[in-house]
């Protein structure tokens, strides 16, 4: 039977962020979520009762043996990205990767190659880029109404916010970084989709953390990444971006997350508001000599997840979004500003780097 005939059988591997790709892939009507896969048997339990899911594995290894899946959601600590995505892959099902791609770009490179070896497809969840406000600039990027994009700045700060204290997220061994890796990494793919993903030619990054180590230490916590990240990125259309990322910041909002684009026609911002999890798309331009500035859709206006598109483009045989090839660029970044911080200096990206 083809994929085009038939309801598509999900496994999901972890079951803290794969609580929300559940719900993702439950939102597609030819999706059937059938199995689960975590050591947290406590978790197992709660999160199968929820989503009446049947199947319940307490390793990945288990599941991919057990159950006939078309794809896989890896949603583990960074750690394991790649070879669970290489243990999925050879047991012949496609796989939506939880964001960073991996833990470097040389691991993300091996990812992609082992997809097209199996001939299955590879998606990241960056998810953010799928909000109606996103979906909606993107539309009159595509329309041409920016002209060529120049500059732009992508920010996401939080007053404090360090994710699971004490826990994987703070641990570079188990995360591969801080902020930068887990909130800077939606940012720069938002910016760089709606920019047409231009190859980056060279990196300057700074990496701080004079606020989460000292809490670390009096709580008695494991944190050994930063808690604030910067960087400026430089591409071989002559555009800039500036990034930043931060779990704890002495700012205003409890939760900021910016992304400004200025063209040559008109500039854009998609921001959230309120310091929440709604988001606004504004584009700023001119008519007539006089400035205009135009909300593009309703702040509360609902779109479809990650999980419904990927589903939808392998059920029709069409492209899907926030392939490898993308997740390898975002990584190529990361990795070189991490060394740039490291170093002092700026780090050039060579086209194929992470090889």
């Amino acid at each position: 039977m083809s994929e085009t005939m038939k309801k598509l059988r999900v496994g999901v591997i972890g079951l803290g962020m794969g609580r929300a790709h559940i719900k993702g892939w439950q939102e597609h009507p030819n999706v059937e979520v059938v199995a689960l896969a975590d050591p947290d048997a406590a978790r197992l339990t709660k999160v199968g009762d929820e989503f009446s899911v049947a199947g319940r594995y307490a390793s990945a290894e288990e599941m991919l043996a057990t159950e006939r899946l078309d794809v896989v959601s890896v949603c583990t600590p960074n750690k394991f990205h790649m070879e669970l995505t290489l243990a999925a892959l050879a047991a012949g099902c496609h796989v939506l990767c939880e964001k960073p791609m991996a833990m470097n770009a040389q691991e993300s490179r091996q990812m992609l190659e082992a997809a097209k070896d199996a001939g299955k497809r590879l998606m990241i969840n960056f998810s953010y880029r799928f909000s109606a406000a996103s979906r909606a600039l993107k539309a009159q990027v595509d329309a041409g109404l920016f002209g060529d994009f120049y500059f732009g700045r992508s920010v996401w700060h939080r007053r404090r916010g360090m994710p699971g204290f004490g826990g994987w997220f703070g641990t570079k061994a188990l995360a591969g970084g801080g902020p930068l890796i887990d909130l800077g990494v939606h940012r720069l793919d938002l910016a760089l989709w709606l920019m047409g993903y231009p190859q980056p030619t060279w990196v300057m990054g700074s990496t701080y953390n004079p606020i989460a180590s000292g809490l670390a230490q009096k709580a008695g916590k494991t944190f050994d990444v930063e808690d604030l990240a910067a960087g400026f990125i430089r591409f071989d259309t002559g555009a800039t971006l500036a990034l930043e990322a931060s779990w704890a910041a002495n700012i205003q909002e409890a939760e900021l997350m910016e992304t400004r684009l200025l063209g040559t026609k008109a500039g854009l911002l998609q921001k959230n508001l309120g310091g929440g999890y709604t988001f606004d798309a504004q584009v700023f331009t001119e008519v007539n000599g006089a400035p205009v500035d135009m909300h593009l859709c309703p702040p509360t206006l609902e779109a479809q997840s990650a999980m419904f598109d990927y589903a939808e483009a392998i059920l029709t045989g069409t492209p899907h979004p926030a392939g490898g090839d993308e997740g390898l660029v975002v990584m190529q970044i990361l990795d070189a500003l991490y060394e740039s911080a490291r170093t002092g200096k700026p780090v050039q990206i060579h086209p194929g780097a992470g090889q």
